[in-house]
């Protein structure tokens, strides 16, 4: 049907569509502030620079000033972004950036038009009055005088049209609804139980689930609950399985997250932010005895929140033995600081490691010497 006859009247209009978007550039650095009581000896507007890196093509740097930019702001932290190219004359570069704790929620980027800055020959913007220095010293981000700040950068290089491909329909005669909630669906049947045919008893207590769940999430509950000999001895009754060298709590964790795809439910999530170190490195271990790898790797990612002097050699040694790389990672980049290494080694707990673990020390001494 023609663009005309469709004006006319003779069919459904024409419809078309275009967009302007802009072409950007975006990433992060994280600069590290390590023996943060050292660097506050540093004069007000005297700062601390970090390594140059690249972004949207150009070369930028992280300055920290401990005491300030200037007198205005000599009680607090001063955060700074510059840009290290020669920008030619009458050329400007349009940025989005924003500066947070790297253990503080992700910004969103791009946010609004009034958030852009421009940057001309070498020049800098940033925030005086980051943070009072007596703040950061009472806050959790501060951990055995260390932080980290990181800054996400979004250069805008040029805005362009585009046409779109399928524009949006004129009329809405179906509305669709969006996706059903499939994993609540699936924690009701486990809180209720209904149609459940298998049964666990754990450490006295028992839980009542559904084989075809357990097998589609985990490759070995398939291989215990869909054999041949368990199908034919089940028959119509459920059937009980008994778990050992697990605690009931580690494996009701386990259930949940099979069927919800989550560590908490929100409401235990609301109350606390993070399960109990203890409970995170067993359900680790329940998780990768069952094959449940994103559980694993959830647990690791809680895990990596615990680390300190106190932890960090029993979470190394949990995370040799079930190979979490990026666990393993998060520890060997804490024992890396020279002043946490001297207060690990002074522990009963890294004497036990060093005893029990002697490719984990080969690993650390060829860190420590590269």
């Amino acid at each position: 049907m023609s663009p005309e006859a469709a004006a006319a009247g003779d069919g459904e209009p024409w419809r078309s569509a275009s967009s302007i978007v802009a072409d950007t550039a975006m990433g992060y650095h994280v600069l590290r502030i390590d023996a943060y009581s050292l660097t506050k000896c540093a004069p007000t507007g005297k700062c601390l620079k970090s390594c140059p890196f690249t972004i949207g093509g150009h070369r930028w740097r992280l300055r920290y000033y401990p005491n300030g930019e200037s007198a205005e702001s000599a009680e607090f932290i001063s955060m700074y972004l510059s840009i290290e190219d020669a920008v030619p004359k009458g050329v400007s570069v349009k940025t989005q950036f924003q500066f947070r704790f790297v253990d503080e929620a992700p910004p969103e980027l791009p946010v609004t038009s009034d958030e852009v800055r421009i940057f001309r020959r070498r020049g800098r913007w940033g925030h005086p009055w980051f943070i009072e220095r007596e703040e950061l010293e009472k806050s959790e981000h501060l951990v055995a005088d260390s932080f980290a700040i990181r800054c996400d950068l979004v250069v805008i290089k040029e805005f362009r049209a585009q046409e779109d491909t399928a524009p949006a329909p004129a009329t809405c005669f179906v509305p669709v609804p969006p996706p059903s909630d499939l994993c609540r669906h699936l924690g009701d049947l486990l809180v209720t139980g209904k149609g459940a045919d298998v049964v666990f008893e754990v450490g006295g207590e028992t839980f009542a689930a559904h084989r075809c769940v357990l097998a589609a999430r985990s490759p070995v509950f398939s291989a215990e609950l869909l054999g041949d000999a368990m199908t034919k001895e089940s028959g119509a009754t459920a059937v009980i399985i008994r778990v050992d060298d697990m605690e009931p709590q580690v494996f009701e964790a386990l259930l949940y997250f099979v069927y919800n795809d989550d560590l908490l439910p929100e409401t235990e999530k609301e109350r606390e932010r993070r399960i109990s170190i203890s409970m995170c490195q067993h359900v680790l271990v329940a998780a990768d005895r069952y094959g449940l790898e994103r559980l694993k790797l959830m647990c690791e990612e809680e895990l990596c929140g615990y680390i300190d002097v106190g932890t960090v050699a029993t979470v190394l040694t949990l995370a040799d033995q079930h190979h979490c790389k990026g666990l393993k990672k998060a520890c060997f980049g804490f024992l890396g600081s020279p002043a946490n290494l001297r207060e690990v080694m002074a522990t009963d707990e890294f004497d036990h490691l060093s005893k029990s673990c002697p490719s984990i020390m080969k690993e650390l001494i060829a860190m420590l010497g590269t």
